[in-house]
């Protein structure tokens, strides 16, 4: 399992990377093994709020489709457009191409409640 040290993840399997004011979101790579090829992305428009562990768009699998959950609240400013066209990114590059917002949070505190690689790896272990 790919799990870049540097970032913070949520416990519904979505990375966040610090960047400046704003967070870059993507879902895991475990999450991504787990759902398996992904054929279609949702996701929100810019502009648009999310709330904290609140659905914020979907990927749908062969196997499935789940809802993506916010990991902090804020204003989204930014969307991986190449999605649309290519959401097999999801399974190729889950913490690179596959990014898929870029929130301005507006309660940078939320980000504490975010788990470190080596918590998010004991807590997909125990499942």
């Amino acid at each position: 399992m790919n799990l870049p040290q540097e970032l913070k993840y949520s416990d519904e399997h979505v990375w966040v990377k610090e960047e400046g004011d704003h967070i870059r979101v993507g879902i895991t790579d475990f999450a991504q093994s787990e759902l398996g090829d992904i054929v279609f992305v949702e996701l929100p428009e810019e502009g648009d709020e999310v709330e904290a562990d609140e659905p914020f768009g979907s990927v749908e699998s062969v196997k499935t489709v789940s809802e993506l959950y916010a990991p902090v609240s804020g204003k989204v400013v930014e969307i991986n457009e190449e999605l649309d066209d290519s959401p097999e990114f999801v399974n190729e590059s889950p913490y690179d191409k596959a990014w898929m917002i870029v929130i301005e949070p507006s309660n940078k505190g939320e980000l504490n409640e975010l788990m470190s690689a080596a918590e998010y790896e004991e807590m997909v272990s125990e499942d």
